[in-house]
C-alpha cells in the first residue's frame, strides 16, 4: 500500500484537450490501461476529482503490473496522486529531472549508466523511445 505523488499538470493528455487541473474520467483511465496492453483483472479505479486521486483497489496479478498500472496512471495530465490499496513490497520509482537521461538515472539507481536499457524495458509500454522522457515523468526502476 503506498500513496505516490505526481506533477498533476504533465504527462499524457487524455481525450479532449480540457484544463490539466481536472483528472480525466475512469472511464478514460481504464482504456488507457487496455490500449497499453496492461491486464487489469483484478483492479479496480475509483477517481476523485476535487483531489485529483486515484485509488487502485484490488490486487493486481503481480508486482510488474501493480507497478505498470501507477504509472499509466500516475502520468496521465490531471492527476496528482495515485494511492495504490494492493499489498506487496514497495515500488521503486524515481522522477525525471531537468536534463536527465535514462543513462544519466541508471548511474543514480542502478551504479551503472550502461544498465538504462533495463529501465528503459521496465516501463514498457509506456515508453516507447528511450530518449523521450519529460521533467516531472515517473518512472519505474527496476529491482534485481
Amino acid at each position: 500500500m503506498g500513496l505516490f505523488s505526481f506533477l498533476r499538470g504533465k504527462g499524457k493528455k487524455l481525450g479532449a484537450a480540457e484544463a490539466s487541473e481536472a483528472p480525466p474520467p475512469k472511464e478514460a483511465l481504464e482504456k488507457e490501461l487496455e490500449d497499453l496492453g496492461l491486464d487489469t483483472s483484478g483492479v479496480e479505479l475509483e477517481v476523485e476529482p476535487k483531489t485529483a486521486k486515484v485509488k487502485i483497489k484490488g490486487q493486481p496479478k503481480d508486482q510488474e503490473t501493480r507497478e505498470k498500472v501507477i504509472l499509466a496512471v500516475g502520468n496521465v495530465e490531471g492527476v496528482a496522486e495515485v494511492e495504490d490499496e494492493a499489498e506487496g513490497p514497495e515500488p521503486r520509482f524515481q522522477t525525471v529531472e531537468s536534463g536527465d537521461s535514462l543513462w544519466k538515472i541508471a548511474e543514480a539507481t542502478l551504479g551503472d549508466g550502461s544498465r538504462y536499457t533495463e529501465i528503459f524495458e521496465a516501463n514498457k509500454p509506456m515508453l516507447k523511445d528511450p530518449d523521450k522522457i519529460y521533467p516531472g515523468q515517473v518512472l519505474r526502476i527496476p529491482t534485481a
